[in-house]
């Protein structure tokens, strides 16, 4: 892809070694990337509320500030034309449709060697998706879960952050802090999220939540406030 164009990337990973490898692969992949690295969640999303014309993230599904696949749907939903790929330890065929299904670019277990992901990133620079070939992506969720997949992708951006705190078990007024926002606002945004997911509680929104995570949420539920 040495065409002389210039790309830029963002790698979100928590593990700066791995940072330093996947930066490697994509330093010998292209001739002008500007790279930046986030070790936290919500160090890429900073990066990317900079601006500038962000051509892919490489997003590991759990570090700081996100589990699952709540920071893929987060990145989706507010920067929907920013590609997002998956670069993960957890090859599990249901947690790489599942990052399909909300969006990704591609899924790129850690476990693939430099020259197999090269051409994977490349793949996915050119507009198409990537996901291990031997994957079967045909293996469709059932009904019930495929509604909810459905209902999880009608929340906005700000939803999906309320969302991922409650499931980390903080209160209205903790996540009213860490967004700088007041608690009425949090109260409406929980109710908004109910009524979209279809539930009638915190608890509930967070099992449900953990239905689609595939068991990757953190089990401690919300207080009932």
């Amino acid at each position: 892809m040495n065409d002389g164009s210039t790309y830029q990337l963002v790698i979100a990973d928590d593990h700066p070694l791995f940072r330093g490898a996947l930066r490697e692969a994509v330093s010998g992949l292209l001739q002008n990337a500007i790279i930046s690295e986030a070790g936290s969640f919500d160090e890429a999303v900073e990066l990317l509320e900079r601006g500038g014309e962000i051509d892919l993230v490489l997003l590991d599904l759990r570090m700081p500030g996100t589990r699952g696949f709540s920071g893929l749907m987060y990145l989706r939903a507010q920067y929907p034309s920013v590609p997002v790929a998956i670069v993960s330890a957890n090859d599990d065929p249901m947690a790489i449709r599942r990052c399909m299904e909300f969006g990704a670019s591609g899924f790129i277990p850690k476990t693939l060697g430099v020259e197999a992901m090269r051409s994977a990133i490349s793949r996915i620079l050119n507009g198409g998706l990537w996901t291990p070939p031997d994957v079967d992506l045909g293996g469709g969720s059932d009904k019930e879960t495929a509604e909810l997949l459905t209902r999880m992708a009608t929340l906005t951006p700000q939803q999906v952050r309320v969302l991922m705190m409650l499931s980390e078990g903080l209160l209205n007024k903790q996540i009213a802090y860490q967004l700088g926002v007041s608690e009425a606002t949090v109260k409406a945004h929980v109710s908004a999220i109910l009524q979209k997911l279809g539930v009638e509680s915190r608890t509930q929104a967070v099992i449900a939540a953990a239905k689609i995570e595939a068991g990757q949420w953190p089990k401690s539920l919300p207080a009932e406030t």
